[in-house]
């Protein structure tokens, strides 16, 4: 879980036999994109308030080896999320 003092993510090992590796694909970077990525994302969701505890990040490498992120949010984090984007939204004037 992200939360302070922490990197943001949640310790698990990695799974080299989850998916199909292909030969020549540079997994790695997109992984360190991702986490970047998920760090960034992290940071500014705790700057505007949203509960950590109720925030997981991981990063990941798709099948191409871009970069994801994958984000899990409780459902009051979810709440707050949307809150936030809906008024964002607003300013930006792409309320609709």
């Amino acid at each position: 879980m992200y939360g302070p003092g922490n990197d943001g993510f949640d310790g698990e090992a990695v799974d080299l036999e989850a998916g199909i590796w292909v030969r020549g694909v540079d997994y790695l970077s997109g992984w360190r994109d991702a986490r970047e990525a998920a760090t960034e994302l992290g940071d500014a969701l705790r700057l505007v308030g949203v509960d950590s505890a109720g925030l997981r990040l991981r990063a990941a490498s798709g099948a191409d080896g871009a970069g994801v992120v994958r984000l899990e949010l409780s459902a009051g984090s979810a709440r707050e999320v949307a809150m936030l984007a809906r008024v964002t939204a607003a300013r930006w004037g792409r309320a609709s």
